[in-house]
């Protein structure tokens, strides 16, 4: 199935003909009586805590003042600090956020807007501030009811401004659930027809809902007990003997009474537009069904809603007919009840005809028509600028008559605002509308040029939006010197536009809207093109496919070539599933390894800028199928082709089809072959259904066709079908023209016209040629045409300079001539431009920034189509070092009429030149004389380098480089250095500045074998320049760094060391030897007896000393050491202890040897600036530690 949707032409229709009724503004730069534009409701409720702000806007010329009153008399906002008024506007903000009371300014408002031609006001604007009440507090009595009687729990919420919104909830805050026999009425409170045990709870709470200041009160809880009969009759058979009345029947069943509205009868007033609510509440065992008449009529269709499960019948916009009685009647299977409720709508006024603006030319006559109707009948009432008719200043040109005033031979004094004031009991209407005296040529509104897209058969509106006082007549014209426009074709628009209902290919072309009145005439230009509407040639199909196969839906459009399609591809009217298996291509959607749930409908969309078409096919996954498997295969090709029937554009052709291979055939598919022009080239001509053999095919003039079919199942395609006989159609007049015809000059005194030439079938006979002809533009000149070959250019010489020329190409052969062709405006050849532009100016904005200004060139000396300005511009000289040096010019581009550009970029403190050209197509004109420009100082870049050298115990010496860029004088040097720690801390910052002069500084006094970090910049007198860090180590005394060198390194010291851990494996192994046969070793009596606190850890139960770890163990338990410990007396190591460390030898200073062998900072077996782990040691290890690791 194929689906086209409404085009963007026909969607802009309905936007057009609402613009048809208005009347045309006047523009703003004429003059004109005020007009408000936006103003605040007439009932204004304002939130008490917010500022209260009151809109009046207007327009005019001269721009319209402003005042107000407040209750019918002047309101003196200057007088009120909480009161301001805003800046080219009426609208007041009253300031309740610093101390204002939004009460103290309740009251009715009204804004008047007037300037030198009229006043105009505001509706009367009724201030409130919104209120939202506590409730009274209320002793509230526990509701014990009899299970199957009606309840009602009285809500009754306080007064509000606006009224609240009432739900009931509990203590939980969950809504309590409504049925048929709960639920809450239009007043609040909440209705049981019968009551059930599990109605009974303590927390009924009914809340009010306060939207206008977003707070929320609730009642006290409410709390309903209900006694089951049950239980009744078990506590009164206990004091009452022999009796069994109250247990015949448990709950009495009861026919309905009304529980709201009371009576039988009662009456309800609604006004026009509004929405009618009336409610019926029943009690009553079975819980009563509601139902809803009206007497003597039907309820109105597509108006009536039900609601609150038909307890309340809802009826929007009502109007006068729907006045009437209305009746529900409550139903149980034990009887009925009725209400009746007598309707009657009122109206407070509406517009039949609200009055207009008037604009007249003096001595033109006119009226001001004020219409309104309500009931009862408004009072129809005229103010002049504000003032009641009868006592405004006399107008001899002017005619009260009732709803109508009527103006004679106005004069330019006759401008003034007029108020229409529609009032009855219900409400009232108010309108201004002006009537301004002008005298204005005419002028069209609507943009020179503008281009409207269509596509073809759809209507095209053309919009001449005009002002002019008297009136224009507008008149529209095809082409630049066409005839008046008129006919049955066209339909011609109060408001200027020009429709063409059914626009075609011919309607393509440029139409002139001419406006004319006594004072003058003015026209202008607007395109028209007609598109070809998007067609999808090859729509998908329905498809039934085998579970865990392979599916292809085709979706093959012609569109017209200048607009770009997107497709879009739907299951289910939604997104396709995010699955792999989903391909799209340029052409189809395949769907791979389908399953169950890909069954649906797949819809192709196309969507172009102007419209939209859509077709749908159906999926269906079936089983596989059953053993044996039946072999589905594509069809076999068509055979013995014929053609019958053979017209000078038609032929019929017949076949008989393959055998279809267990799988129907669906549609045949015919191509054609143009053997004159294109041959062996195949091409899609049609399809048919596949219970079709034969189809009438359209042919064209002066081809040699021959024809193919292709049969297709839901498998796939046939082979084609042998070609069928050759078929030679008579030549004929070509059908259509060349596309794309364009002329451009490629050189001062040409014009090159190109187009698109048409395809050999296109020609329709031998013998192709073109008509070119060309005529200048605007000027009385008769065509000039030659008749060339079968090529796609012609340059016409000796032309002016950049110049419009009105071209068509028309087609012909030998039989004769297309249709006459369209025409469009080409230019001959460009050249450069004569003048330069002149007053250059140019504004430094900062030290990087500068804007330049010039003035436009004259447009005649472009001589090309204007594309922009070029500015030129490089640096001169560094006003710092005064050094002049070759720097290449930048250029900036500015596109289009612009006369102002920005210079980016820029280096401070340096002298640049600049100078402006403008460019056509062409190339270039000349330069403007070059403008000089400083940019003021900035920012130095960093010191082009910092260096540290000769370190010693208390000084280090910093050697730097001037910035690369100083981009200024330079003023000093920064210097900021701070101390890091062994932990990587900072420590307290220091500042030195240094004069600018100065390239080195010894940095005195500091803290030996300390490692310091070091900021540097360069400043100028605008500030500091970006800065450049280093770090660098004070040295510590090299006799000691030798000393704790040379200890670890003696060999004397390895020896010791290998000693004392071969003593410890020894007595490891006796150890273990003598505790496996039960027996004490001296050690271990002497640990016994001394009972040392420090070898503690060695009386372990599994005999081992201490806590000796591996390597392994060790890097994975990072044990922090602890500072300052010390190898025991006895030397017994203890697991928690550093033994003999370096730091013994260093005196406590914590050292680091580098590569070369300098002692540096912390000794550890880490990278200089590589941070220290939370959880290892911060001490140099120790050879002890290392040899327990080994043992």
């Amino acid at each position: 199935m194929m689906k086209k949707s409404i085009s963007a032409s026909k969607a802009s229709l309905v936007l057009f003909l609402c613009q048809m009724i208005f009347a045309l503004d006047v523009p703003l730069d004429l003059s004109q009586p005020p007009t408000i534009t936006q103003q605040s409701p007439k009932d204004y409720i304002v939130d008490p805590r917010e500022n209260i702000v009151i809109q009046c806007e207007a327009k005019g010329k001269p721009p319209p003042s402003f005042s107000w009153t407040r209750n019918g008399t002047h309101f003196d906002i200057d007088k009120d600090a909480q009161v301001t008024m805003k800046p080219n506007s009426g609208t007041l903000v009253i300031n309740i956020m610093n101390g204002g009371k939004a009460e103290a300014y309740e009251g009715v408002y009204q804004c008047t807007a007037r300037n030198e031609r009229g006043a105009a006001i505001s509706n009367n604007i009724v201030i409130r501030p919104s209120r939202s009440p506590l409730w009274t507090k209320e002793k509230l009595e526990p509701n014990q009811v009899r299970e199957g009687d009606s309840l009602v729990l009285h809500c009754r919420p306080p007064v509000g401004l606006p009224p609240p919104i009432i739900f009931w909830m509990d203590n939980a805050f969950q809504r309590l659930p409504q049925s048929e026999r709960v639920s809450q009425g239009l007043n609040g409170d909440l209705y049981f027809s019968n009551v059930q045990p599990e109605d009974t709870r303590e927390d009924y709470i009914c809340y009010a809902r306060f939207n206008h200041t977003q707070t929320i009160q609730q009642k006290q809880p409410i709390s309903v007990k209900v006694f089951s009969m049950d239980s009744l009759n078990d506590t009164i058979a206990a004091n009452l003997s022999d009796t069994d009345i109250y247990g015949v029947k448990p709950v009495t069943e009861r026919q309905p009474i009304l529980l709201t509205p009371t009576g039988s009868t009662s009456t309800k007033v609604e006004l026009r537009g509004n929405v009618l609510l009336l409610e019926c509440i029943a009690a009553g065992l079975p819980t009563p069904v509601i139902r809803w008449i009206k007497e003597g009529g039907e309820l109105p269709a597509n108006r009536t809603f039900f609601e609150n499960f038909k307890k309340t019948l809802k009826i929007i916009d009502v109007s006068e007919a729907d006045s009437g009685n209305y009746k529900c009647i409550a139903r149980n299977i034990l009887g009925s009840a009725h209400h009746v409720i007598s309707v009657t709508v009122k109206a407070a006024p509406y517009w039949i005809t609200a009055p207009r603006n008037l604009v007249l030319s003096p001595g033109e006559d006119g009226t001001l028509i004020c219409r309104a109707n309500g009931n009862p009948k408004p009072n129809i009432s005229w103010l002049a600028n504000g003032v009641p008719i009868a006592i405004a200043p006399e107008d001899p040109s002017r005619k009260v008559d009732g709803d109508t005033i009527i103006f004679s031979h106005v004069q330019e004094r006759s401008s003034a605002v007029y108020q229409c004031n529609a009032s009855n009991e219900y409400g009232y209407l108010l309108a201004n509308a002006f009537v301004n005296v002008l005298a204005e040529p005419p002028r069209i509104l609507t943009p020179a040029n503008k281009l409207y897209q269509v596509i073809a058969d759809s209507p095209a509106l053309l919009d001449c939006a005009y002002f002019g006082s008297p009136k224009p007549e507008i008149e529209w014209f095809k082409g630049v010197k066409g005839s008046i426009l008129r006919g049955d074709e066209y339909v011609f628009h109060d408001n200027g536009t020009l429709e063409i209902p059914v626009a075609q290919k011919d309607s393509t072309g440029t139409y002139t809207c001419v406006a004319r009145n006594e004072l003058g005439k003015i026209q202008n230009e607007v395109r028209l093109e007609v598109k070809d509407p998007t067609m999808i040639i090859k729509q998908p199909e329905y498809k039934v496919i085998q579970r865990y196969g392979q599916v292809s839906f085709e979706c093959i459009i012609k569109h017209d070539f200048t607009l770009l399609p997107t497709v879009i591809w739907l299951k289910d009217n939604d997104e396709l599933p995010d699955d792999e298996r989903f391909l799209v291509g340029k052409d189809n959607l395949t769907i791979m390894n389908v399953t169950d749930k890909d069954d649906g409908t797949y819809t192709c969309i196309v969507n172009t800028t102007l419209d939209s078409v859509s077709a749908s096919a159906v999926l269906t996954v079936v089983a596989a199928p059953p053993t044996p498997a039946i072999i589905y295969a594509q069809p076999n090709p068509p055979f013995d082709l014929e053609l019958t029937g053979q017209l000078e554009r038609s032929v019929e052709l017949s076949w008989i089809p393959g055998d279809e291979n267990n799988s129907p055939i669906t549609n045949f598919v015919i191509e054609y072959e143009d053997g004159l022009h294109e041959p062996g080239v195949w091409h899609y001509q049609t399809e048919v259904p596949g219970t079709q053999t034969t189809v009438q095919l359209k042919l064209s003039p002066y081809v040699n066709y021959s024809f193919r079919v292709i049969a297709v199942n839901e498998i796939g395609r046939s082979q084609p079908s042998e070609p069928s006989e050759q078929y030679l159609t008579k030549s004929a007049n070509p059908d259509e023209n060349p596309s794309n015809v364009q002329g451009i000059g490629s050189e001062p005194d040409n014009l090159v016209i190109t187009w698109e030439s048409l395809k050999g079938f296109q020609s329709n006979g031998p013998g192709l040629q073109y008509k070119v002809s060309w005529r200048q533009k605007d000027v009385d000149d008769e065509w000039t045409s030659v008749i060339v070959a079968n090529v796609s250019k012609y340059i016409v010489s000796g032309t002016p300079t950049f110049v419009p020329y009105e071209i068509k190409v028309q087609a012909l052969n030998d039989l004769g001539y297309a249709p006459e062709p369209s025409e469009v405006i080409g230019h001959s050849g460009e050249d450069l431009p004569m003048v330069a532009p002149g007053n250059v100016q140019v504004h430094v904005i900062n030290s990087t920034l500068a804007k330049v200004h010039w003035d436009p060139v004259p447009l005649k000396t472009v001589r090309g189509h204007l594309q922009g300005y070029k500015v030129y511009y490089w640096k001169v000289q560094s006003l710092s070092r005064r050094s002049r040096r070759h720097v290449e010019k930048k250029i900036l581009t500015f596109r289009g009429n612009k006369t102002f550009g920005m210079l980016p970029g820029l280096e401070p403190f340096s002298s640049y030149k600049l100078n402006v050209r403008v460019v056509n197509g062409k190339g270039e004109g000349p330069a403007s004389p070059d403008k000089v420009f400083k940019t003021p100082e900035g920012v130095p870049s960093s010191p082009s380098f910092l260096k540290i050298t000769n370190p010693t115990l208390d000084s280090l010496t910093l050697e730097w480089g001037s910035p690369t860029h100083p981009n200024g004088v330079l003023t000093s040097y920064i210097l900021k250095f701070q101390p890091i720690n062994n932990t990587h801390e900072l420590g307290p910052l220091v500042e030195i500045r240094i004069p600018a002069n100065e390239s080195s500084l010894i940095l005195k006094n500091l803290n030996y074998s300390t490692r310091y970090k070091f900021y540097f910049n360069a400043q100028t007198s605008v500030g500091s320049g970006s800065q450049i860090t280093e770090e660098a180590v004070t040295i510590m005394d090299e006799a000691m760094a030798s000393r704790q060198v040379d200890i670890a390194t003696q060999g004397w010291f390895i020896g010791l060391m290998c000693a004392v851990a071969l003593l410890i494996l020894i007595l490891l192994i006796v150890c273990f030897i003598r505790r496996n046969k039960g027996g004490k070793y001296p050690v271990k009596e002497k640990e016994d007896a001394h009972a040392d606190p420090e070898i503690q850890p060695m009386k372990e139960d599994d005999g081992t000393f201490g806590e000796y770890r591996s390597l392994e163990s060790d890097a994975e338990d990072h044990k922090p050491l602890k500072k300052g410990s010390r190898t025991p007396s006895d030397r017994t190591v203890k697991k928690e202890d550093s033994d003999d460390s370096l730091v013994d030898y260093g005196e406590g200073v914590n050292g680091q040897f580098n590569e070369d062998g300098s002692f540096i900072g912390q000794y550890s077996g880490k990278k200089e600036k590589e941070p220290a782990e939370g959880n290892e040691s911060s001490e140099a290890p120790s050879p002890v530690n290392a040899m327990n690791s080994f043992v």
